[in-house]
Formats: structure tokens, sequence, C-alpha cells
């Protein structure tokens, strides 16, 4: 889907008029950045585009986990295609019930005492980023019916 068409289903949806007054521009150009933009003058690049040339002109990931974050949820990214050719669905379902018993043991460990220290927390939260970052791969290939792409963890 594109920028435009995001924005679109959000003023269909919401309506322009009050997204205008939410943000402080003119309903002219909330209907404009609804718009695919042409050369011939139709449309105007609208942030969702603005924050995609920011991500690309920095290579930023924070900027992506930012937004997210403030959106309530996270940012997990796609696996790179690594081709490996060996790579089947059971041993990728293998590795996510380990990843989960990982998680489960750090919350376990760090519980123990009735308390989680911020550096128990802060590994509780890397171990519980790379379940989340495989599982998301493990969906994706599932999605595409290709399981050559899974990283091997």
């Amino acid at each position: 889907m594109n920028s435009h068409q995001v924005i679109k289903n959000a003023c269909d949806q919401h309506g322009a008029k009050q997204i205008a007054a939410h943000l402080g521009v003119s309903l002219s150009l909330v209907y404009k950045w609804a718009q695919p933009t042409t050369e011939t003058g139709g449309g105007s690049p609208n942030p969702l585009d603005r924050v995609i040339e920011l991500i690309n002109s920095t290579q930023d990931l924070r900027i992506i986990e930012w937004i997210c974050e403030q959106s309530g949820g996270y940012f997990v990214r796609n696996p790179e295609n690594m081709r490996e050719d060996d790579y089947e669905v059971m041993p990728a379902t293998s590795q996510i019930v380990e990843q989960f018993a990982a998680l489960l043991a750090e919350l376990s460990k760090a519980a123990q005492d009735d308390s989680i220290t911020i550096s128990e927390s802060q590994r509780i939260r890397q171990v519980w980023d790379a379940l989340k970052s495989f599982t998301e791969g493990f969906v994706n290939c599932c999605e595409e019916g290709d399981f050559r792409k899974m990283p091997n963890h």
C-alpha cells in the first residue's frame, strides 16, 4: 500500500477535517497528502513519505523504533534472505521453543529473589527481543512458504 493510500484510508475513517484541525494544517493539504504525487502536480509529499526519507537518509532504525514505541508497539525487522537450502520447518520450530525456554529461564532466574534489577530486566529484554524477531521471521517464512530465508541462530 502506498503512503497516500494509508492517509486516504485514515481520512475516510476519521475525517479529513478532524485530521487537519488536529494537525493544524489546511484541509486542502490533507487532501493533497491523500493523493498520489505526480509530475503533473497532483498530490503533495506527505508526512509518511518524509519520515521514510529521513530513515533512508540516516539509516538509523531508532527512528522507526521510536515511532513504534510511541504507538504502543515494537519494531521487528523482517529477516534477510539467507538462502540456506538445508533449513526446514521443524528445526525452525525447535529453535522458537528453545528461545522461549531461554526467556522463561531468564524470567525465573531474575525473579528468584522477588525483585528484578535493571540489569536483569535488560537481559530479559534482550532475550525477548531476540525471540520476537526470530518468531517474526518464522511467520514471514510461513506466509511466503520459503524456509530458506530463516536465519540460523
